[in-house]
């Protein structure tokens, strides 16, 4: 089976996300030990950067840590079905939001897998947001809105192209 070439475009978008997020999580494991100082303040009150062990899914929902292994294998599950999906997209937008959910799923499974819950870190409490999140899980919902948008804008074409035809 041959990939198509804007294809590659996904698997790379998904690749540089669980590059940059694995090595800042490296960082506040390793060269920051956030893990020992639970918190460093960075503009307070606006942005810190906070340890959480999350157990459950993206901003800790269902986190008692039960699900580790089935949140693993249904990541996986949706990041291949995103990545067949990606051999058929034709839409930049489209291959963007596809490598950015699936590098974002990918990122976290590691993480699941490595440490049996997901390294969060990124907190923005200060500003009303009440999650403290990772580069992964902001991939995940920037290429959420994407898809979101890329339907709404493929829908308002074919809707374009119908009426032109009919005139």
């Amino acid at each position: 089976m041959k990939i198509p070439r804007i294809a590659y475009a996904a698997y790379g978008f998904a690749l540089c996300v669980i590059v940059l997020d694995q090595l800042t999580k490296a960082w506040v494991l390793g060269g920051l030990d956030l893990r020992e100082l639970r918190q460093i303040e960075v503009w307070p009150p606006i942005f810190n950067l906070t340890w959480v062990e999350n157990r459950g899914v993206s901003f800790g929902l269902f986190g008692d840590g039960s699900g580790r292994w089935w949140l693993s294998l249904f990541a996986i599950a949706v990041s291949g079905i995103l990545g067949w999906w990606a051999m058929k997209a034709d839409r930049r937008l489209l291959i963007t939001a596809i490598g950015l959910v699936m590098g974002g799923a990918l990122g976290n499974v590691i993480d699941r897998i490595r440490f049996g819950f997901v390294i969060d870190f990124l907190d923005f409490s200060g500003t009303g947001f009440p999650w403290v999140f990772n580069v992964a899980d902001a991939a995940i919902n920037i290429g959420v809105v994407l898809l979101i948008l890329d339907s709404l804008l493929s829908e308002r074409a074919a809707k374009v192209g119908v009426a032109a035809e009919k005139s």
